[in-house]
Parts: structure tokens; C-alpha cells; sequence
């Protein structure tokens, strides 16, 4: 097994298992409300790998078919990188979440996205 391949996707599971924490002991609560969370992650997915696609055909980057798994979605976009769309946002969410939920109390957090004053 070339674990070369494993490159990319490895940073990525380092990344949620340096954030996943957070929703267990600051109970931030982002996976408890997973229709918010693709509300956040969602609009922004789309606008990226079109992005990504044409900077791909353009031959503005690429990348090492040594470090990815080496399987590719519509317009040579790999797997990983649409992994890296997901997981990163997720990990910024979750890292929002924690640091308002130890602020205080919920009169006193930050508002954000679709709440209230």
C-alpha cells in the first residue's frame, strides 16, 4: 500500500480530530444542528470547486497524484480537495462554537448566522 497517497486525506483527519473534541467537552453544539451546518458549509462549497475546476483546466495548480487517493469528480477536481471544502469549514464552525460557548452565558455570546439579539 503507497501510503503517500494518504497524504492529503491525512491532514484532513488530523484537522477533525484536532477540532471533533470540542463539540464533546465545550458542547458547542454544531453536530446537533447539522441543517445550520450545511446552511453555513453549503453556499460556499459550489462557488470553490467551480474555482477549483477552472484553475485545474487552466493549468494554474495541480496536484501530486503521489498525495492524493488518486480518485477525481467531474472537471479533475480530486476527492481530497473536495474533502478539504468540507472539512476545513467544519473545523472553523466547530472552533467558533467552542470558544463562544466558553465566553458565557448565552445572553452574553456572539451573535451569529441566523440568531437573534
Amino acid at each position: 500500500m503507497d501510503f503517500g497517497r494518504w497524504s492529503y486525506v491525512s491532514v484532513l483527519v488530523f484537522v477533525i480530530l484536532g477540532s471533533i473534541w470540542l463539540e464533546v467537552f465545550l458542547r458547542s453544539r454544531v453536530l446537533r444542528r447539522p441543517k445550520r451546518l450545511l446552511l453555513a458549509i453549503g453556499p460556499v462549497l459550489l462557488p470553490f470547486l467551480i474555482w477549483d475546476a477552472y484553475a485545474i483546466s487552466q493549468g494554474h495548480w495541480y496536484f501530486d497524484e503521489s498525495r492524493i487517493l488518486g480518485v477525481y469528480l467531474p472537471a479533475n477536481i480530486p476527492l481530497d480537495e473536495l474533502l478539504f471544502f468540507i472539512v476545513i469549514p467544519f473545523a472553523s464552525i466547530l472552533t467558533l462554537e467552542a470558544v463562544r460557548s466558553v465566553k458565557g452565558t448565552r445572553s452574553s455570546r456572539w451573535l451569529v448566522g441566523d440568531e437573534s439579539g
